[in-house]
């Protein structure tokens, strides 16, 4: 005799899919506090990630930023993936990916040589 699954089990189950696909589907943001002749160790940053907007992302990156004492912050990348940032003292560039490795690839090829990573996060 075959089991059926009952309604209330089907339900929790796409209900369960449905919130785990949204999860993985939410915004980051990186904001840092970066300016020329800034060495990269001197980067002051802070990340948000897990987020159900674009908006949200960004102010609590922003927020982060503040709070580890750094002033000029400004939003230097929103993802929905994986982000990164790297930074030297002349240039700066940002990167996505899939996965952190692939954001930081992007970024320091963004960036250019002699360049850092100064963060990357997923999502």
């Amino acid at each position: 005799m075959r089991k059926h699954r009952s309604i209330p089990s089907l339900v929790l189950a796409a209900g369960l899919i449905a919130a785990a696909t949204g999860a993985a589907l939410g915004w980051g943001a990186i904001a840092v506090d970066d300016s020329m002749d800034t060495h990269p160790d001197d980067v002051g940053y802070g990340y948000s990630a897990g987020h159900n907007s674009e908006a949200a992302a960004r102010s609590g990156a922003i927020r982060e930023c503040k709070n580890s004492g750094n002033d000029s912050c400004k939003i230097a990348l929103t993802y929905r993936t994986c982000g990164a940032y790297a930074s030297s003292q002349r240039h700066y560039g940002v990167g996505e990916g899939s996965t952190e490795s692939q954001a930081r690839s992007a970024a320091l090829q963004s960036c250019g040589s002699g360049c850092k990573i100064i963060v990357a996060e997923c999502e």
